[in-house]
């Protein structure tokens, strides 16, 4: 158990600092930096990683029950497209309220989903599990309330007419969709851990690598949203040849370490999940994602974003923090008392 859990930390960690090379990456409009980050990070990744690792893997593939395979398809093209929501989502309502909603909604729907698929936990594992959530969403929710107060005291705009406004309820309500669709990855995985493991040990590789095919099915599945997304973008406003700029070199390599942390960050999920037992996947979807918005709270701190902010706003962002380690704590307590 302690093992799935730290993948789950781990992959968290990495999931938190993934978009970070994305400040270093020159001369790119936002669909350039994106196409490039997703058509590496959604088909390349997965194609070299699993054709590369994984021994017989078109046998793995033909073995998998088709049911199983159109699920995991249509799940994971509704995280492609939740995921690109998200995105438009932070440039109507900014990155604190955005990523609130958005982490909310998937820690939330996300960790109840897997229920459906591998059945109630006990009890006494439940209780603790419910606990954990509600504690984390109350943290989500008290960071993305430090984030506004933080902006409206830097710009003195009046809160209610930020939060009246045509602009900021469409930004909501496009993060909330976003954040219920991006559940899909969730889901996909839970339905796809079981089998898809067995067909990878059968083949003769060991049962990690099962997290690489589970991510081969999930990331090339949500390449059909997003890879056409923004190869129209591109081509509406005619920015293919700002590819070819002076700093293509090491726009590619920071891209490629976006993708790396990403892969990593969800192939280190999927075997967390795997590892954590029969609650796995709520369990492992809730500190996955938790653990990466307490690194961004804790980011924003080091990096003194927060050094003018209000003390009403430090305090719910210490409050949040607070709260959603707490949550993470009962989680894994949950789980502890489930295997037992």
């Amino acid at each position: 158990m302690i093992n799935g859990i730290l993948w789950a930390v781990g992959a968290g960690i990495m999931l938190g600092l993934y978009a970070l090379p994305e400040k270093y990456i020159k001369g790119y409009k936002y669909e350039n930096t994106w196409f490039l980050f997703f058509f590496l990070a959604l088909i390349v990744m997965p194609l070299v990683s699993s054709f590369l690792l994984i021994d017989n893997f078109c046998d793995v593939l033909a073995s998998l029950p088709s049911n199983v395979l159109y699920l995991m398809v249509l799940t994971s093209f509704l995280w492609g497209m939740g995921v690109q929501l998200w995105s438009k989502a932070i440039d109507y309502i900014g990155v604190s309220l955005g990523f609130s909603i958005f982490i909310g909604s998937v820690i939330l729907v996300g960790s109840i989903l897997p229920f459906i698929v591998d059945g109630l936990p006990s009890e006494n594992a439940l209780w603790y599990i419910i606990i954990g959530l509600i504690i984390i969403l109350i943290g989500v929710v008290s960071n993305g309330r430090a984030g506004i107060l933080r902006k409206e005291s830097s710009e003195h705009k009046d809160s209610m007419e930020q939060l009246s406004s045509g602009k900021t309820l469409r930004g909501i309500f496009i993060a909330l969709i976003g954040g219920l669709l991006a559940t899909g990855f969730s889901l996909a995985n839970a339905v796809g851990n079981a089998p898809i493991t067995e067909a990878v040990v059968t083949q003769g590789n060991p049962e990690w690598m099962s997290a690489i095919a589970i991510m081969f099915i999930i990331y090339l599945s949500g390449a059909l949203y997003a890879i056409p997304y923004f190869v129209i973008k591109l081509c509406k406003n005619k920015t293919w040849g700002l590819f070819k700029n002076e700093y293509c070199l090491s726009n590619f390599w920071m891209a490629f370490v976006m993708v790396f942390l990403n892969y990593t960050a969800s192939a280190s999920f999927a075997y967390a999940a795997f590892s954590l037992g029969s609650a796995g996947n709520t369990v492992g979807y809730a500190i996955y994602n938790t653990v990466s918005v307490l690194l961004a709270v804790i980011g924003g701190l080091l990096t003194k974003e927060w050094a003018d902010a209000p003390k009403k706003a430090k305090g719910l962002l210490y409050f949040a923090l607070v709260a959603m380690l707490l949550g993470v704590v009962l989680i894994a307590m949950g789980n502890a008392v489930n295997v037992k």
